[in-house]
């Protein structure tokens, strides 16, 4: 369990199934399959970590993924595939709420509906247990900053943290509950294409 989080507030590690994803727990041996997704450069051309792509520092990421045991794994349900990985987990400066990132999704998903879903099982799961989420954000990342926006998150504030082991400065996004339910309602439940 993460710092910051009452003893029975959320389950970091859940199983999580949707129309086209499953989203489970990050597991040691998942390692070729999530570089695979991972090992085209255009993944990361709009990422800080532009070279992610890399083996050797692809293996760091992933590494540190394991290590946070809080990690999903993104499966297609129609191929069987690793597409990706997100994480939950508690921001130093927002100790009392749940924060979402380390996110990546293989670049043949983007701009469509997966996106979508992933964020629709975490968020649901999430609010199940907590009032707002938060999103850290590269300042460079307008993919991130973008796709980030359309949940309902809004740009809170700017902050300098250590999230990852360093200090970084970060765009700090806010997603309320009832904000997601607005968006929810608006936009309904994603739909395979």
């Amino acid at each position: 369990m993460e710092l910051g989080m009452p003893e029975n507030a959320l389950n970091f590690q859940p199983v999580l199934t949707g129309e086209m994803l499953l989203l489970r727990p990050l597991k040691a041996d998942d390692y070729d399959g999530l570089y695979a997704a991972g090992s085209d450069p255009a993944v990361w051309a709009g990422h800080s970590a532009k070279e992610r792509y890399k083996p050797e520092i692809f293996r760091q990421y992933f590494d540190a993924q394991m290590a946070s045991k809080s990690t999903l794994v993104f499966v297609d349900r129609v191929t069987g595939k690793l597409i990706g990985c997100s994480r939950y987990y508690v921001a130093p400066d927002q100790p009392e709420a749940v924060s979402i990132g380390f996110t990546f999704l293989n670049n043949s998903y983007w701009g469509g509906v997966t996106n979508i879903e992933i964020k629709r099982l975490m968020l649901d799961h999430a609010f199940k247990s907590v009032d707002d989420v938060w999103f850290h954000i590269d300042p460079t990342d307008i993919r991130s900053q973008k796709a980030t926006a359309k949940l309902g998150a809004v740009h809170a504030y700017d902050a300098v943290l250590d999230i990852s082991g360093s200090l970084v400065n970060w765009m700090c996004f806010r997603l309320t509950r009832e904000a997601w339910v607005r968006v929810k309602s608006n936009h309904g439940a994603p739909r395979r294409a």
